[in-house]
């Protein structure tokens, strides 16, 4: 009975358990159905999003390619426009060259010269300062120069006079020394011509004449005496007329002296003064 009453008890609890058994089971095979359900939609979701995420991307990606493909477009002209550019500045750099080689020097002198710009500059002022002080001596030269034109003018006047006085004069002591030096000339000639007679009438006296020699001797001595006042006499006229041409040539100095000094050139006188030519006889 015990065994009989245990076995049916065990049964029943066998019963029971496996009740809860498949009870439970069928509830852990609905949670999982709807664990599997829930992770089958999250699973669609996710692939929904992630497909319209790549799709976005792809849309984007394509965009973007053709936006590349069109700058690319655009900057393989731009490069072929500054090839063009690039070959144009070559040239114009080409043709440049000699230019700028010319404006380098250029830029070179003028670095040079205005490392001499301060010097200069100080020269300048210096020259500037120069100039004030040379103007006011030109102000001054200038107000002389008008006194020494008028005090010019004044001395041109008188120098006229005693040019019209001495020219004058000149005229007056040529006339004068002429006609004296003639006298004196031809009475000179006259002594010699009637010198040279006497001597020749007394040798002729002396040739034809018997005298002795004493009286001879006394004849000589007078006629030795008589030559030698003639001689005496031809020296004092000889003498005069040399003071007279000296002092001639002496006046004729002095006057040219002063008409060099007057600043008168001698070509103007009009005459041409007469030379002395007896100092040397």
């Amino acid at each position: 009975e015990i065994e009989t009453k245990y076995t049916k008890k065990m049964q029943t609890l066998r019963d029971e358990l496996d009740l809860r058994r498949k009870t439970e089971i069928h509830e852990l095979e609905e949670r999982k159905n709807g664990q599997i359900s829930e992770l089958m939609r999250n699973h669609e979701r996710a692939f929904d999003d992630i497909k319209n995420y790549y799709n976005d991307i792809t849309l984007k990606n394509l965009a973007l390619i053709s936006l590349l493909k069109e700058q690319m477009e655009e900057m393989k002209k731009k490069e072929n426009h500054l090839e063009k550019e690039k070959a144009d500045v070559l040239l114009e750099n080409k043709q440049l060259k000699e230019p700028l080689q010319q404006a380098r020097e250029q830029v070179a002198e003028l670095q040079k010269n205005l490392a001499h710009y301060d010097k200069d500059k100080e020269v300048l002022a210096r020259t500037k300062a120069h100039l004030k002080i040379t103007q006011k001596d030109l102000k001054d030269l200038q107000w002389e120069h008008e006194v020494l034109e008028q005090r010019f003018s004044k001395v041109q006047a008188e120098r006229d006079e005693l040019y019209q006085k001495f020219t004058k004069a000149i005229n007056e002591v040529q006339q004068k020394t002429g006609f004296k030096n003639l006298l004196l000339e031809r009475k000179l000639k006259g002594l010699l011509e009637v010198l040279e007679k006497k001597e020749v009438e007394l040798c002729e006296v002396f040739a034809t004449s018997n005298l002795d020699p004493g009286a001879l001797s006394l004849v000589s001595h007078k006629l030795e005496d008589v030559l030698s006042s003639k001689n005496a006499t031809i020296k004092d006229l000889q003498l005069q007329l040399a003071r007279v041409c000296k002092a001639h040539d002496d006046m004729l100095q002095t006057f040219e002296a002063k008409l060099t000094a007057s600043g008168i050139p001698l070509d103007n006188l009009g005459f041409k003064p007469l030379a002395s030519t007896m100092l040397g006889g």
